[in-house]
């Protein structure tokens, strides 16, 4: 996506257009992913995807724009954040309705909503547990966290995180890679004329969150990170 925001911030660096406008810009783009998402058939699937990839393209430009300018803010730096715990979410909610068939013939089944709904409240609480260790060090006085103080102090935990991160299982709960995942469930839901494989993957994504929360947490103990 640099290539094409490259190209862009040449339109924009000399506007009157802020970084942080930009910022609310991809934010917007990014929940509008939801709302893509229920139309049906494989047409919402791919408004989920440019939804997504504009909130993507959005999210090179502000910062770019901003670098050029020296705009740098705190408010900046944290609206950014939020618009990314907004997208992750909006996406796996989007997929939990999409799941559930909310615009179909049939009936509702708002099991797959709370699937999705409990995904993305998986992929929000693990942001929070990184970002809430900043907040931690902050509030006792200590220097923001280095590199090396992530790595688990048991060698067990340091192979299983490795392990972790070889799979990178845990992307698929990202709004970018769970859009795409979104878009081939579609395609092969779309040649069956059912929500079977819509369904099963809300029902894995909404597993991985859960166990992620977990892991994550576990992993964030171990480590040096809150010493």
């Amino acid at each position: 996506m640099r290539e094409v925001s490259l190209r862009i911030d040449r339109y924009l660096v000399n506007t009157r257009i802020t970084p942080n406008q930009l910022t609310y810009l991809m934010t917007v783009c990014g929940v509008l992913a939801a709302p893509a998402l229920l139309v049906p058939g494989v047409w919402g699937a791919v408004l989920g995807v440019v939804a997504v990839q504009l909130y993507l393209l959005l999210d090179c430009v502000d910062g770019e724009i901003a670098r050029w300018r020296k705009q740098y803010s705190l408010a900046g730096v944290y609206l950014d954040r939020v618009g990314a715990y907004l997208t992750d979410a909006a996406v796996l909610v989007g997929l939990g309705l999409r799941a559930a068939d909310v615009f179909g013939t049939g009936r509702i089944d708002w099991l797959w909503a709370f699937l999705g709904t409990l995904a993305a409240l998986g992929a929000i609480l693990i942001k929070a547990e990184t970002d809430l260790v900043g907040v931690a060090r902050h509030q006792t006085g200590k220097e923001p966290v280095q590199e090396a103080a992530s790595e688990p102090r048991s060698s067990g935990m340091a192979l299983a995180r490795r392990a972790a991160g070889a799979f990178k299982f845990h992307r698929l709960i990202l709004g970018i890679e769970a859009s795409l995942l979104i878009l081939v469930l579609a395609i092969v839901d779309a040649s069956r004329g059912d929500l079977f494989f819509t369904r099963l993957g809300t029902a894995v994504l909404a597993g991985i969150a859960l166990l992620q929360t977990l892991l994550h947490l576990v992993s964030i103990l171990a480590s040096s990170r809150l010493k």
